[in-house]
């Protein structure tokens, strides 16, 4: 089939001054309705009118004329020699089968590309922001032991308010408290009950129920200048948060109020003859007192959380400590 020629084409409308004319009545229009929207804007009103309508009868001009009639064309069918089938068994080998196309198309390999060059830029922006953000509270986290002094300190069953740094290069922030009481020999070891003074509420510091002695109010040092502010006190009746009212009896016990569980303990161990504060916990109870106490211990939790029972599962992971 041979291209058709240029002239059997539609050939496109010619240019015209009707667009411009039409533009310059739009114009009029804008212009008057500032100036004299009396006279002026529907001057140009008018020109728009009358230069779009020829405008569009000199676009549509093509369309608007009557079809010349086409002859179909007509051509004579070759008559063809009708030839005997080859018989199966002779004549050339048949076609190879042909070769698979391409297994990975152009088009996929660079959509492939794509997708994997955006996937790694988006890595290498998201993953260190993801990282300082979440990495921090799980790297270099814990309680560091802290030298509370030699145990001559300590009274036997008498509780002290005690006072210490628990990272004394951060200051104050880092400053804890803990009710200690010396319970004497067990089992041939020095015992000892020491109790957050975390409310196991909303994490309020709870104070002791009874007479605090701030003029026996003694300063010791640690093993390393660690210094450790040590007040005698008599919690006859147990602790009391002053925030919402909870309760608990000497040994941190839940007697009263919104608490969940008991105050939470510190493990502790004896090296050269001074206490060491160890790694807290929480406790759900505590059966028995002093040295003969059996504690229901459970790892360290957030205030108001359950470590026990159902409720448990409803609250999130902790990072560790």
């Amino acid at each position: 089939m041979t291209e058709p020629q240029h002239e059997e084409r539609p050939h496109p409308p010619g240019p015209s001054l009707y667009p411009i004319a039409f533009a310059a009545g739009v114009a009029c229009i804008l212009v008057g309705l500032i100036v004299n929207p009396t006279l002026i804007a529907p001057i140009g009103a008018a020109i728009a009118v009358v230069f779009g309508f020829l405008w569009a009868r000199d676009a549509t001009m093509e369309y608007r004329r009557v079809p010349e009639p086409i002859e179909p064309e007509r051509r004579e069918v070759p008559v063809k020699a009708e030839a005997p089938a080859i018989p199966a068994h002779r004549g050339g080998a048949a076609m190879p089968e042909p070769e698979p196309g391409e297994r990975f198309p152009r088009s996929k390999f660079l959509e492939a590309s794509t997708l994997g060059l955006g996937a790694v830029i988006g890595g290498l922006v998201t993953v260190p922001a993801i990282g300082f953000m979440v990495v921090p509270a799980y790297v270099k986290q814990g309680y560091p032991s802290v030298d509370l002094g030699p145990l001559e300190n300590f009274t036997e069953g008498k509780w002290f308010v005690t006072s210490f740094f628990q990272h004394p290069d951060a200051g104050e922030v880092s400053r804890r408290t803990a009710y200690i009481r010396n319970n004497g020999s067990l089992d041939g070891k020095p015992s000892f009950t020491i109790i957050s003074n975390r409310c196991a509420h909303l994490g309020c510091p709870v104070q002791p129920n009874g007479p605090v002695q701030d003029d026996q109010k003694k300063v010791v040092k640690g093993e390393h200048g660690q210094r450790v502010t040590m007040i005698p006190a008599i919690p006859a009746g147990g602790f009391g948060c002053p925030c919402h009212g909870g309760q608990y009896d000497p040994e941190g016990n839940r007697t009263a109020g919104p608490p969940v569980r008991g105050l939470d303990r510190y493990d502790y161990e004896i090296k050269n003859g001074r206490l060491w504060l160890l790694k807290p916990y929480s406790v759900t109870t505590v059966v028995g007192q002093g040295k003969d106490a059996r504690i229901h211990k459970y790892k360290l939790t957030g205030p108001g959380e359950h470590v026990d029972g159902w409720e448990q599962i409803l609250y999130p992971l902790q990072p560790p400590h």
